[in-house]
């Protein structure tokens, strides 16, 4: 986790590349009803924070499973809770699940639920409402891709069943999904098991600290405001003028990045990988010992600071280097001469430059600033590389037509760290073609038992044949006024993660 101060030049807070952020009674009309709040028309100076609030789209549904990304997710983390939460270490730690078997074939996972949570409604928990949400989430686009691998899911008394089509020892670590009470899906704010519910009093609409909630720690905060707001860019003002007090964000994204005046900025690991990918279908570009010298020529901590703001974590394998099975013993040092060194032993008798391109998306300065890097390092007597910059639309589609020569691309993988879809045969996102039954034979094997030897092996495949390239695991940032927040430690997927440790410096009365 990294912690960042900004005290620039005070600006506006455009954060519409915002918010990688979504919850909760019958009580919804007086709540889309309550007082919006528009952006203030002049900047205002810093006031006062004398209670703690969050923003909230007006109109749009908290279902966590359903409603779009964006500032919902973050109140909703409050609110909802999976079977398991994902730590630091993006490693999953049991939540509402509090055991769980394997059968000898690794394809049915048992899990037992715990006993005694209640929703926010006071009804119990049952295995038949966590059934309920993850069907939801198989069909829904958040989650849907986590469900590829699931043959059927069933409930029985307190348990929950999951069926496999092949296994995958990390499947815990998807099934962070949160869980709405049966039946209020429907709701504009379904019930939860979280350390909060949705109230409005007199003070308009809020979350109200459970005191029935099962964990034993007490969360700091008895009542936490919520503002409305109409759209993103309203949600930006309200926390330039201290009217919200957190906001996650992709400070890397697609839109212009802005200054941040009195912001602590804390950055969370994030499973974003930042990556260069070949089309192996082509001469140059299809051979692997090119491929694997490239990656000598790559500065990746020069691709995380400098050109991803240091909100990114320099990798070289497609394993976060924040997880425990990232075999950083295999990674080779960066290193010019060694690359001008391969190149020499390759193109012994290189004449005139041949020309490669690098595919990458235009509208993502950070991302067109690090492609430029890259043709910079790479380009040598044997072959010039230039930047071929092109919008989303256009981008996307030369990738599914295999029209590159080299491309800059970015996933965000699942918490087992299954990178079939990338670089297995006929994988979804293996735009370049690769195929390798080594490779496709250590992945199965890695999903079927991860362990830092699985994971040593793959690793060391894919050093050798170098199908892709990584560069950086991109960072989830979290913003917060200065000063305001004492111990605050986020997740990729919780802002709140240990909120019961964080000290708030609140005004007296």
């Amino acid at each position: 986790m990294k912690r960042f101060r900004f005290v620039l030049r005070a600006a506006a807070l455009l954060l519409a590349l915002l918010l990688c952020s979504c919850t909760a009674e019958d009580d919804e009309e007086n709540f889309w009803d309550a007082q919006e709040q528009e952006p203030p028309q002049e900047e205002s100076a810093p006031a006062d924070i004398s209670a703690f609030a969050l923003p909230y789209l007006v109109g749009q549904s908290f279902d966590p499973i359903t409603c779009p990304d964006g500032v919902q997710l973050t109140a909703g983390t409050l609110l909802y809770e999976g079977l398991f939460a994902l730590d630091a270490q993006l490693t999953p730690q049991p939540c509402l699940c509090t055991s769980y078997t394997v059968s000898a074939d690794g394809l049915v996972y048992t899990f037992t639920l715990r006993d005694g949570v209640t929703f926010s409604d006071g009804s119990l928990l049952t295995a038949a409402d966590a059934l309920a949400s993850l069907r939801r989430a198989a069909a829904s686009e958040r989650y849907g891709v986590r469900f590829a691998q699931i043959a059927a899911t069933r409930s029985s008394g307190n348990t929950l069943l999951v069926t496999l089509r092949r296994p995958d020892s990390a499947l815990p670590a998807l099934l962070d999904i949160p869980i709405v009470k049966s039946g209020t899906e429907g709701s504009l704010v379904p019930a939860g098991t979280g350390p909060y519910f949705f109230a409005t009093d007199s003070d308009g609409p809020c979350l109200l600290r459970n005191e029935n909630y099962w964990r034993s720690e007490r969360p700091p905060l008895a009542r936490i405001a919520l503002v409305g707001a109409k759209s993103t860019d309203a949600v930006s003002y309200l926390f330039s003028s201290y009217d919200v007090h957190l906001l996650t964000a992709d400070l890397t994204g697609a839109l212009p990045s802005v200054s941040l005046s009195g912001v602590d900025v804390t950055d969370a690991p994030g499973a974003g990988l930042l990556y260069l990918g070949f089309n192996t279908a082509r001469p140059l570009t299809g051979n692997a010992a090119l491929r694997r010298a490239m990656g000598l020529a790559i500065d990746r901590t020069v691709v995380a600071g400098a050109f991803l703001a240091g909100h990114a974590t320099a990798a070289q394998f497609p394993i976060s280097p924040h997880c425990a099975l990232y075999p950083a013993a295999l990674e080779a040092a960066y290193s010019s001469s060694d690359y001008a060194d391969a190149l020499a032993a390759l193109f012994p008798d290189a004449a005139q430059p041949q020309e490669l391109t690098l595919l990458v998306n235009e509208e993502n300065a950070f991302k067109r600033s690090a492609a430029e890097y890259l043709c910079r390092q790479l380009s040598s007597q044997a072959f010039t590389l230039t930047v071929r910059p092109l919008p989303w639309a256009e981008y996307l589609s030369a990738l599914q037509n295999a029209d590159f020569d080299l491309y800059l691309g970015e996933v965000r993988l699942l918490p087992d760290w299954d990178c079939t879809p990338l670089i297995g045969t006929n994988g979804a996102l293996n735009y370049g073609a690769y195929t390798d039954e080594t490779t496709d034979a250590l992945l199965a094997a890695f999903l079927s038992n991860e362990t830092p030897e699985t994971a040593r092996a793959l690793c060391a495949r894919l050093a050798q044949e170098s199908p892709i390239l990584p560069l950086a695991f991109k960072s989830v940032s979290v913003l917060t006024p200065a000063d305001l927040i004492n111990g605050l430690s986020p997740t990729a997927s919780n802002p709140f993660y240990d909120f019961s440790r964080w000290t708030l410096r609140l005004p007296e009365g």
